[in-house]
């Protein structure tokens, strides 16, 4: 690997990455544990329990966990007098809190001072619960005097952790290219996608878009590291085929977002726990493994990069947030994963500002 493209680069040409992947620790372990998707769930087979002690559980014998987002919200907008909805609104009530009380805290920490905006990504704001629960840990917020404002990701939830590669890239492989192909790798799910630059449409990557994304739920067929890698080799491929048919001109680059601290070599130095297979051990380097499977890209030596999947789907947001200095943010899903910018230019003109605000 080039010296030149190191992984997990904190220094971009526009923003400074201040931190991520912070671990806080409370009383029961990590904080961020209190306020993920998975903690909503057992929150509200808390509540359900407690209902079945009385009678009839409205939400019937399937676990939280394994309840869908579109029964939950089914269920949350049933009428005013619907037992579900009733205890789903305590269950969001209740998260809104843990969220909110989080959200303190990571504001306390040196590399969040000062931050202005948080941006909500994950696949959990992108259901009616997940938007009602973080509306709420907005307004128990501002009574905490907390003065941060929370914004919804703009783009499909599924695409932040692939169009945030664009502004990773490193910039001469941008040129005389169309698009690149990136991978988001979470604890349940592996995306993999072609993300078109679109340059010409905007010089600032906002118009950037995922033309192409396949989605594999690997939590389901539990594979072995070497199987996953596999199978990865064979989504990127895939991608590669699709490209020269569509006559898409591809940079010879992939781009890896996962949890985790990553170091510059592009091995993972903690937080890959909810990963299959051991991704934290010192002989195991993913890049190189899916640089050995794929040699070339359009005939020309692959570079693959790692970074973290929160810094990612953070910067998928970076040319809406250039009317704020300081921003942060959360992605709840598996687990809480987190980041912190700081924009290395002067907070921008007022259109930039209207757009930002259309989008909360």
């Amino acid at each position: 690997m080039k010296k030149h493209h190191p992984h997990g680069a904190r220094e971009l040409p526009s923003v400074t990455v201040d931190g991520y992947s912070l671990q806080l620790r409370g009383k029961d372990g990590f904080i961020g544990d209190q306020a993920s998707q998975t903690a909503f769930r057992q929150l509200l087979e808390r509540w359900r329990q407690r209902r079945r002690r009385k009678g009839n559980d409205p939400l019937g014998g399937v676990h939280s966990k394994d309840l869908s987002k579109r029964e939950l919200d089914e269920a949350l907008g049933e009428t005013k007098t619907s037992e579900a909805a009733d205890m789903l609104h305590g269950a969001i009530e209740e998260f809104a809190e843990e969220l909110a009380w989080v959200i303190d805290r990571f504001m306390r920490q040196p590399s969040w001072k000062g931050v202005q905006r948080i941006v909500i990504g994950g696949g959990f704001p992108g259901s009616d619960v997940g938007e009602r629960a973080v509306l709420q840990a907005a307004a128990i917020l501002q009574h905490m005097k907390v003065s941060v404002e929370l914004a919804r990701i703009c783009h499909e939830p599924d695409d932040g952790g692939l169009l945030g590669w664009v502004h990773l890239v490193p910039p001469p492989m941008r040129k005389g290219h169309d698009a690149i192909i990136a991978l988001d790798i979470g604890g349940t799910n592996v995306r993999c996608g072609i993300v078109k630059l679109r340059k010409k449409r905007a010089p600032d990557l906002s118009k950037a878009k995922v033309v192409r994304r396949e989605k594999w739920r690997h939590a389901d067929d539990r594979p072995s590291r070497k199987v996953l890698i596999d199978r990865l080799a064979e989504m990127v491929e895939a991608q590669i085929r699709y490209s020269r048919k569509q006559g898409i001109r591809l940079a010879p680059f992939i781009g890896i977002a996962c949890p985790g601290l990553i170091r510059k070599d592009g091995s993972i130095s903690r937080g890959a726990q909810n990963l299959p297979g051991d991704w934290e051990s010192d002989n195991f380097h993913l890049p190189s493994e899916l640089i050995k499977r794929l040699p070339e890209i359009a005939g020309q030596p692959t570079v693959a990069l790692m970074h973290n999947d929160a810094v990612v789907q953070g910067l998928s947001e970076l040319p809406f947030m250039q009317d704020v200095k300081h921003w942060a943010v959360l992605t709840i899903g598996t687990g809480l994963g987190n980041a912190s910018y700081t924009n290395k230019t002067g907070p921008g003109k007022k259109d930039k500002k209207a757009k930002a605000g259309k989008r909360s």
